[in-house]
């Protein structure tokens, strides 16, 4: 272990950023020393012979004139001391750092302008600043980081020469290390049938990708910067042979597939619920069979049309139970906050540790998961300034479940589809929350609300879980069968308002937020329906036994 030692020199009091540096460096397993402010000489020479550090971290922040006096003493009692043979850090303000810079004393020279990326990097002894120091696959930049999330943004534009422009003003900006590419809904459902696109929805929401030299353009756009990864969104049909593309032109650092949808419970696509559900699941399984990392996207599919919170706890289960079954080994576990956007942040929380505590009781020797929260979309106001704001709250509440990967929503996409310049700023703020919650922060995680929706969730999610076993008891695996899963969602045990009118799923159930939590809801009665009444009644309509 290394031991640093760390205070201000002269009569500097300001200590916020030597004490923010210790704290990343004890997060890092360093054995870490405040030694004080407004060291003299003398007592730093003294104190290193009596600790014996193996690093010594100094600050100046004061105005740059006197520094040279206080630099000049020190490099000459260095010398008659004999206090070389350790690592010299300075940490200053741009103006006191060029004057650290001219005695060469430091190894290293922080002047406050570094990224939180750069002051990591060089506690874990790397150097970012050539392409060999950027992992260049999904898991080991996880691990280069982390507990500090990896940043994720989106990226779409109704050209690709627009697109591969904003890629490369983003990669050299340094500040995301995944751009998620965003194709149109014309690429992602009529890739490999291009006669029947309508051209005049040429990117319609997303960048017109046509061919694998498309993509190829925009993985060359990222070689550059910080080596951004990218990965793509799943085609709505063919999905495994545009799985096949993604994979030979961008590297796809991610698969991310649904289990229920682009089909026709969302008419993203042609296919039926049955063959999606199998097709989907294939999908899975391609991947798991070539290591490839693979997110679910079921349970802020069902959120984002108003189901019940219990069914967004029992979805994050089942998605993440499929993707195991099917051998997926690295499984990003997406968790979306503010939805719906009228969501309480206490029962947002209560929220997604359910979904956690359920989806990591999978985790084995060969199942790994990782986190990754975002903000919902329609949260964000279409005023920029409080959608900044909002930007801001979401990734501080985010923060409390740990999560490996941050996906960044553009503060403006309320308003405008982001451009790279957007995408930075974005960024920046989340980098923000960031650089503060390296400092300390509350464990909102602990909070007796949060933990009594926690449990109170997953107690009605395990009950939804029961019932679709209930569906077919004699199949070994029946949250696995499509059939059943078809089924679940016929009688109504998966549903939601907005599927009211659909031909394949019920589309009976209302609900309503209630002190800050959505729930399933009886308007006739005028109260919450439990979940175990809601399932029984379900079950006793559908001729099935109940539970």
């Amino acid at each position: 272990m290394k031991k640093i030692i760390a205070g201000t020199l002269g009569n500097c009091v300001h200590v916020a950023g030597i004490m923010n540096y210790l704290n990343l460096a004890e997060k890092e397993s360093y054995d870490t020393d405040f030694i004080g402010i407004g060291k003299s000489v003398d007592e730093i020479i003294m104190l290193i012979n009596e600790k014996k550090p193996n690093i010594v971290a100094l600050s100046y922040r004061l105005t740059p004139e006197p520094l040279h006096k206080i630099l000049e003493e020190l490099k000459d009692k260095i010398n008659k001391n004999n206090v070389k043979n350790m690592i010299w850090l300075f940490g200053g303000t741009e103006p006191t750092a060029l004057v650290a810079k001219e005695w060469g004393i430091f190894d290293k020279i922080f002047d406050g302008t570094e990224d939180i990326d750069e002051v990591i990097a060089y506690l874990k002894g790397k150097n970012y600043s050539g392409e060999e120091s950027y992992p260049r696959e999904l898991i080991s930049r996880i691990k280069s980081k982390y507990p500090y999330p990896i940043l994720r943004h989106h990226l779409g534009l109704p050209t690709i020469d627009e697109t591969v422009e904003a890629i490369e003003k983003v990669a050299e900006a340094r500040v995301i290390d995944i751009i998620s590419v965003a194709p149109d809904q014309n690429a992602q459902e009529f890739f490999f049938d291009q006669e029947n696109m309508d051209e005049r929805l040429n990117g319609a929401g997303g960048v017109p990708l046509r061919s694998k030299e498309d993509f190829r353009k925009l993985y060359k756009a990222a070689e550059r910067g910080n080596f951004p990864l990218l990965r793509s969104y799943s085609g709505t049909k063919n999905i495994v042979q545009f799985a096949e593309v993604l994979k030979e032109s961008i590297d796809n650092a991610w698969c991310a597939v649904p289990l229920f949808w682009y089909s026709e419970l969302d008419k993203r696509g042609p296919r039926t619920l049955l063959d999606a559900i199998r097709e989907n699941q294939q999908v899975m399984k391609w991947h798991g069979e070539k290591n490839i990392p693979v997110e679910v996207n079921d349970p802020h599919h069902w959120g984002l049309r108003d189901a019940h919170d219990a069914i967004g706890v029992a979805v994050a289960y089942i998605a993440a139970y499929n993707a195991r079954k099917m051998g997926v080994k690295d499984y990003i576990a997406q968790y979306m906050f503010n939805v719906p956007a009228s969501i309480s942040p206490e029962m947002d929380l209560g929220k997604m540790l359910a979904k956690i505590e359920l989806v990591e009781s999978l985790v084995d020797e060969n199942f790994k998961v990782y986190r990754q929260a975002r903000a919902g979309l329609a949260s964000f106001p279409a005023n920029l300034y409080q959608a900044k704001g909002q930007l801001a709250a979401s990734a501080y509440l985010a923060m409390s479940i740990k999560p490996h990967i941050y996906h960044v929503v553009g503060f403006c996409e309320a308003h405008h589809a982001a451009r790279a310049e957007d995408i930075i700023e974005s960024a920046m703020i989340v980098r923000g929350i960031l650089k503060n919650e390296f400092l300390g922060s509350v464990d909102m995680t602990k909070d007796k609300n949060v933990v009594e929706r926690k449990d109170a969730l997953i107690e009605d999610a395990k009950i939804i879980i029961e019932s679709i076993k209930s569906l077919n008891l004699n199949l070994e695996d029946p949250l696995t069968d499509p059939e059943t899963l078809t089924e679940a969602v016929r009688i109504g045990i998966l549903d939601a308002p907005h599927l009211q009118g659909s031909q394949i799923a019920k589309g009976q159930l209302k609900t309503r937020m209630v002190s800050g939590g959505l729930y399933a809801y009886d308007e006739k009665q005028k109260k919450i329906i439990t979940e175990k009444e809601r399932i029984n009644l379900l079950l006793k309509e559908a001729g099935y036994l109940q539970i």
